[in-house]
């Protein structure tokens, strides 16, 4: 059984669009990397500030942790963003469309 979660958070303004860029390259490595047992998406919602994070891993995967753009993208974070993230744990109701 896997683990899921979901990270909701808002940028400022002026960084909403570097905030995109990093996250970019972060799927970018994770593309190269492949890792195993990780299931990842993000949003950038219609407001154009708000994102929405949401990571399903396997049980013994290393999940993002393996990915160095990833560790970029939290080091700036506190500099990007208009607040504290907020983050939990999540238990899958259903999907349509979506590899789990």
């Amino acid at each position: 059984m896997g683990n899921a979660f979901v990270v909701r958070y808002e940028m400022r303004p002026e960084t909403a669009d570097e905030n995109q860029a990093v996250i970019e390259k972060v799927f970018e490595d994770l593309a190269e990397r492949a890792p195993e047992g990780l299931s990842y998406a993000s949003f950038r919602l219609a407001d154009g500030v708000t994102f929405v994070h949401i990571a399903i891993t396997e049980d013994g995967s290393e999940g993002l942790a393996v990915s160095p753009a990833f560790q970029e993208f939290q080091k700036g974070f506190g500099d990007r963003a208009a607040g504290p993230p907020v983050a939990g744990g999540a238990t899958l109701v259903g999907a349509y469309g979506f590899t789990l």
